[in-house]
């Protein structure tokens, strides 16, 4: 079945840069009407009168569980309804198990994998009204473990298997589940990384493809969007991330453990002494210096 994008009411979470951005601009440019979830005021104020009177917007923090519903709702009341969802919110942060701060890694998960789990939750009671659809921005990491960063890892790995859960339970209310897919974009997390660690940047080019290569902005957010009209079950960006996807048994096997063995071997240690010398193991957007946010507002793009 096809669903056109022209006249949906589409709500996206983490909108105020990288992909959600992205995704709320080519989706109003195909005709959709947008509602704006994110905790970067001036950013998501500035993108809601850029994109004119299809959009509004709304402050709230995905781990805050009340703050997060009432903006759902609010913005279900703005939209006048809610057809699809985009739970895109997340943070990256990087550092071997050891070396984590461990508020970091318990702040990587409550965002990605807690976040996730909010938003599905309190945007179900709106889908099922309109046998809407979600999508659900996982990772390459989701099924390919990387050192350093297992706090991301474990965060989408966990997201993968929500999602998938949620498809089940919400199927026979004809809600639909997608999930995407992408490897490394070219996003402020991985542009901080390839400037705080040099050994970040030396470890991805010695991985296979796609591992090995950078994906514009544009192109995730281009194939998400294409991906709603189509009601795609899985999206992955590069197209060969997919078949990692379904090679995970082979990728999980002795045979692979000796390559990662040796890769790891040859890696960790400077990415430890990197981050050791840098004295932190975030790199979280919004920026870390930025408090959490308690409260929540709707915004509609005439409101001043």
């Amino acid at each position: 079945m096809k669903h056109k994008i022209a006249g949906q009411r589409i709500v996206v979470t983490g909108a105020a840069r990288g992909i959600g951005e992205q995704v709320a601009r080519l989706a109003v440019a195909r005709g959709a009407r947008v509602a704006l979830i994110g905790l970067e005021t001036e950013r998501l104020r500035a993108l809601a009168v850029d994109l004119g009177s299809s959009a509004s917007w709304c402050e709230a923090d995905v781990r805050d569980g009340a703050a997060l519903r009432a903006a759902i709702d609010a913005s279900a009341a703005e939209l006048g309804g809610i057809d699809i969802v985009v739970a895109n919110a997340g943070v990256v942060a990087y550092g071997t198990v050891r070396q984590a701060d461990e508020d970091v890694f318990v702040k990587v998960l409550d965002v990605n994998l807690n976040g996730t789990f909010r938003t599905l939750k309190y945007a179900t009671p709106h889908l099922e009204r309109s046998r809407g659809h979600v999508v659900v921005v996982a990772s390459a990491l989701s099924f390919l473990a990387l050192p350093s960063m297992a706090s991301y890892g474990a965060s989408k790995a966990g997201v993968e298997m929500l999602a998938v859960a949620y498809r089940q339970e919400v199927a026979h209310l004809g809600i639909t589940v997608g999930l995407v897919h992408p490897s490394w974009i070219d996003t402020d997390p991985v542009r901080g990384a390839e400037k705080d660690l040099p050994s970040f940047v030396g470890l991805r080019k010695e991985l296979p493809y796609p591992g090995n290569v950078t994906t514009s902005v544009d192109k995730v957010a281009g194939a998400i969007v294409d991906s709603l009209g189509r009601r795609s079950a899985r999206v992955y960006v590069p197209r060969a991330v997919g078949v990692a996807h379904w090679s995970k048994a082979a990728l999980s096997s002795p045979v692979a453990w000796l390559w990662a063995k040796r890769f790891a071997a040859k890696w960790v240690p400077s990415l430890e002494r990197e981050v050791d010398a840098l004295g932190r193991t975030e790199q979280l957007v919004p920026p870390p210096q930025q408090p959490a946010i308690d409260r929540t507002h709707l915004f509609a793009v005439n409101d001043k």
